[in-house]
């Protein structure tokens, strides 16, 4: 059986978070983003979304970079692959200096590495994003590590 071949396609913001509240397995769609950019076959079912905003931790948000806050895919071999690369490239036309996601521990890293992207850190688990000051539900990755790449 031959893989499909798959094409970029660009996605709107509302299709892009549907597509992530359907198909993600630990996360609901972030709310904001710069772009979006899909994966379709040749009939052109859509089959993969990334979806690229300013970084989530403020310390990085220096106007130079942004982050894949999403990627879901339908189980499309290669897909977030396709989609990492032409995240990068998107991002460098678009005038800025960096793009970082994140993967959680027992995530391979299997399509960064495919798009070429690296590791760059290691983030322990933290305790969740509560504090007196700022009362906040727990998430379900919370004692969870994480990788930077």
């Amino acid at each position: 059986m031959s893989e499909a071949r798959l094409y970029l396609v660009p996605v709107r913001s509302r299709e892009a978070k549907e597509f992530v509240r359907a198909w993600h397995r630990h996360h609901p769609p972030p709310v904001g983003q710069i772009f979006a950019v899909g994966a379709a076959d040749e009939v052109g079912t859509l089959r993969a979304v990334a979806v690229v905003g300013r970084p989530v931790a403020r310390h990085l948000d220096d106007g130079a970079t942004l982050e894949v806050t999403r990627t879901a895919t339908d189980g499309t071999r290669n897909a977030n692959s396709l989609l990492y690369a032409a995240s990068w490239r998107a991002a460098k036309a678009l005038g800025y200096r960096r793009l970082i996601t994140y993967t959680q521990e027992g995530e391979s890293g299997a399509s960064l590495r495919g798009a070429g992207w690296r590791l760059i850190a290691s983030r322990p688990p933290r305790a969740g994003w509560h504090t007196p000051s700022r009362p906040r539900a727990g998430h379900d990755n919370d004692h969870v590590a994480r990788f930077l790449w």
